[in-house]
């Protein structure tokens, strides 16, 4: 009988020990595997298509162990809830793009699946489940902008986490690689395939700014800055 409690007390704690994915696919998991045996690190993040403080969110669990960083999206609403829950953070509601202006944003009845290209429009109203409540027209920055305006002086970025349904390369594309170098770089790549990774334009892209990938998750991809 003991023994039994004793089994099931253990069971539970590794439960709650080790149960601490906020992320879609475990991504934050992965990413702080590279920072064990690093203790009391407070390090910085940039979250591009945040979407939520806690649901599905690759940061929430470095949030929680005293990091801080830029919360990043478009949805309308979206930073107050960032805003009572993740006070550190800088919060802004904006979309990230080539060129500054003004874009249009498909706005679906489930919030992850909002974007601003219209083939991942089309892909997700293929399933019954998704329509679109309404189309909008929301302004339009370069992340490099955001990132010369709002980063703190002298500020290294450990993570820029990039999931915006379709358009992460551009995303990429807008950053100033000569001034921002993140440490790591998470994005989405739906249907990435590691036998034809070459074939990928974000790994291509991230590879000729100095990156390699060292993680491969079923929506996402980790890469590390090369020393």
């Amino acid at each position: 009988m003991l023994k039994s409690l004793k089994r099931g007390l253990i069971t539970a704690a590794d439960y709650l020990r080790y149960r601490r994915s906020y992320a879609q696919d475990g991504e934050d998991v992965v990413f702080l595997s590279f920072y064990e045996g690093v203790k009391r690190y407070k390090g910085f993040y940039v979250d591009v298509g945040a979407h939520h403080p806690v649901r599905f969110s690759n940061t929430l669990a470095l949030y929680r162990k005293g990091w801080r960083g830029i919360n990043i999206d478009p949805t309308p609403g979206s930073m107050r809830p960032f805003r009572w829950l993740r006070p550190r953070d800088i919060n802004l509601e904006i979309a990230i793009g080539e060129h500054s202006g003004t874009a249009t944003f498909y706005c679906f009845n489930e919030p992850a699946l909002n974007s601003f290209d219209p083939v991942t429009v089309e892909v997700h109203l293929k399933n019954p489940r998704y329509y679109l409540r309404r189309t909008i027209e929301v302004p339009v920055e370069p992340l490099a902008s955001i990132l010369n305006r709002y980063l703190p002086p002298r500020q290294t970025i450990d993570l820029l986490s990039i999931d915006v349904e379709g358009m992460d390369l551009q995303v990429l594309q807008s950053n100033d690689w000569q001034r921002h170098t993140p440490r790591f770089v998470l994005v989405e790549e739906v249907g990435f395939l590691i036998e034809r990774y070459e074939e990928s334009a974000i790994y291509n892209f991230l590879k000729a700014q100095g990156y390699r990938l060292v993680a491969v998750m079923k929506r996402s991809l980790l890469f590390q800055q090369q020393s």
